[in-house]
């Protein structure tokens, strides 16, 4: 039988590493002047690597969803082609040079993927294991307070394995928690659906069913003030709230979990020196007693999408270096001197096909289990997005997270494709299943 789908992924993987190889040589005709070939030779031994994941998808999820790996494959491409170009505007060349690693991770990230697609037959099987990977999600999370495991960094999310590497442990936890709540949602949705008070147009849950959600919240707080890591708290938070509307379909649930996360931010702000002084960044970016200090980054930033204008500079012709972390935490900035506001729009928009495919899996979806999961992998990709992009351009206040596939770093790259074979794995099961008809 002919396969409509992969055929499809197969023409948008062609359209993909044009895109990708075009934007690695604009970067170096336009920082250098000259093509370097090795570097391409390289980015080419990625592309044998998505067409080994696609071919792997012929034969094991013929009807997988033909978007998810085109989107993510020119994601990490462009990603990885500004962190090279970065790197070369620091001089930078070798395993010193960001973009080296990021083309290691992206192997690893991919096969990663691979290796899912093959030994996870049926995504169902997940739901056995609920509360192993909510454990093994919490585990993850306190991994940074093990003596010798975690690192002297501004917020304890970081652990550093034999002084080699360092990793993010909290990326795999997202993608454990998710499992653990679409899991657990599966098993308590009878009761949290259960009739209750009807007021102001809509059914508000009883006291006693509020129990998951305040634990959540708490822990969410726990991060927060723990971990000085503002970002992962709201992330894991949002994500159970969305994952929450999906499963009862009451919008009390979700105005109930804006106003906690209203109030632990409040809290937070009070109390927290470290969130004040990003409450007062977002609020005070241009203040004389920051703009050289602790603002500066955010107000760099600002400066370079403003300079990138509508259209940009053009690959190669900006000054992304002059921000601090623009390879990582401002990626998107970076991308939006360089490619303007054309460019960054392009981006946002392929964010928004990629979570508009996976919600769109999760409603097909017949069991819970599976729909569940879908809807909560992709709305955490969307808010992730949200979260970084709406802090970067000063929307928001700025957090700690990482823009998914474009940012470098390797826990975030590893994350973010498991999540791919994920959305892959339930998308074929969805289509494959026979549809009952009645007649």
């Amino acid at each position: 039988m002919p396969q409509t789908q992969r055929n499809r992924e197969l023409g948008l993987l062609l359209f993909a590493f044009v895109i990708n190889a075009g934007a690695v040589a604009l970067v170096q005709l336009g920082a250098t002047g000259h093509i370097d070939w090795t570097f391409l030779y390289y980015c080419g031994a990625l592309t044998v690597l998505v067409l080994g994941l696609h071919v792997v998808l012929r034969y094991r999820a013929p009807q997988a969803d033909p978007f998810v790996v085109p989107i993510a494959t020119v994601l990490s491409g462009l990603g990885l082609a500004m962190i090279y170009r970065i790197d070369i505007e620091d001089g930078d060349a070798g395993w010193a040079a960001y973009s080296t690693r990021q083309l290691a991770w992206l192997a690893i990230s991919i096969a990663a993927a691979v290796a899912i697609v093959i030994a996870l037959r049926n995504y169902r099987v997940l739901l056995r294991y609920t509360y192993v990977f909510g454990f093994v999600g919490i585990a993850l999370l306190l991994l940074p307070f093990v003596p010798g495991l975690g690192t002297d960094q501004n917020a304890d999310v970081w652990i550093s394995i034999g002084g080699f590497f360092s990793f993010q442990p909290g990326e795999l936890a997202k993608i454990c928690l998710a499992i653990f709540f679409a899991g657990y949602l599966v098993r308590t949705r009878e009761a949290l659906t259960s009739v209750g008070t009807r007021f102001l147009g809509m059914t508000w849950p009883r006291p006693r069913e509020l129990g998951p959600l305040l634990l959540l919240w708490a822990g969410a707080l726990a991060i927060i003030v723990l971990q000085r890591d503002l970002g992962t708290g709201m992330l894991i938070f949002g994500m159970f709230v969305a994952m929450l509307y999906v499963a009862t379909g009451k919008t009390s649930w979700v105005v109930i979990g804006l106003t906690l996360a209203a109030i632990g931010v409040a809290a937070a702000t009070a109390v927290l020196p470290y969130v004040q002084a990003r409450f007062t960044n977002w609020l005070h970016p241009f203040d004389p007693d920051t703009v050289d200090g602790s603002s500066f980054q955010l107000v760099s930033g600002i400066f370079g999408l403003a300079h990138g204008g509508l259209i940009g500079t053009g690959l190669g012709q900006g000054r992304p270096g002059l921000t601090p972390l623009s390879q990582s935490d401002y990626i998107f900035p970076s991308l939006g001197e360089e490619l303007g506001l054309v460019g960054v729009f392009a981006i946002l928009c392929l964010y928004m096909v990629f979570t508009s495919r996976g919600i769109r899996v999760g409603l097909a979806g017949q069991d819970d289990f599976g729909k569940l999961l879908a809807t909560g992998l992709s709305f955490t990709i969307a808010l992730q997005v949200f979260i970084m992009v709406g802090g970067v351009t000063r929307i928001i206040p700025l957090t700690g997270l990482t823009t998914p596939f474009l940012a470098a770093g390797g826990s975030s790259l590893i994350a973010n494709w498991i999540i791919v074979a994920l959305l892959l794995r339930i998308s074929d099961a969805v289509r494959s299943r026979p549809r009952v008809v009645i007649g």
